[in-house]
């Protein structure tokens, strides 16, 4: 028996993800999204520069990526697949869960493009576990298993 589905992947430039997510200036980590698959998967990038507002102390003289900003970005791009899927029924926000085994493998420098590989583990209503790794040229520097909830935003 053979599997005659195709899936059609999707892509996000900034504007539409800055209109499904709504972190911003200095706090959006991903720059567009090029290959989504659904529910199942998706690749951001993150065009890493020397002036965000994190090198100006991360280090001075040798500037490197803070680790917890490499997950965020993660977070970010399995945050978007979470909203895209929701449907239109309301707006929802997406809470971070866990971190699971991230493990840093080499540093992000100004002048990277960051390749955010996220991969749908499993979803259990409005609960989502991603894995994901952040790629340089091919590269793995980062990787964890994140999980995350989905919920209606806070009325005010």
């Amino acid at each position: 028996m053979t599997d005659n589905s195709r899936s059609t992947l999707d892509t996000a430039d900034i504007l539409q993800v800055m209109d499904r997510l709504p972190h911003r200036y200095p706090f959006l980590l991903v720059d567009k999204i090029v290959e989504i698959d659904g529910d199942r998967s998706a690749i951001g990038i993150k065009n890493v520069t020397v002036n965000e507002p994190h090198f100006q102390g991360h280090f001075p003289g040798q500037p490197v990526m803070p680790g917890v900003l490499i997950v965020e970005a993660m977070a970010q791009t399995a945050g978007y697949i979470c909203i895209a899927n929701a449907g239109d029924e309301s707006p929802s926000l997406v809470y971070f869960l866990t971190i699971d085994g991230a493990k840093f493998r080499r540093p992000v420098v100004p002048g990277d493009q960051i390749h955010i590989h996220v991969t749908k583990l499993k979803q259990r209503g409005s609960i989502w576990k991603f894995g994901c790794e952040a790629r340089v040229d091919g590269a793995k520097v980062a990787e964890a298993t994140i999980s995350a909830m989905m919920s209606p935003p806070e009325v005010k």
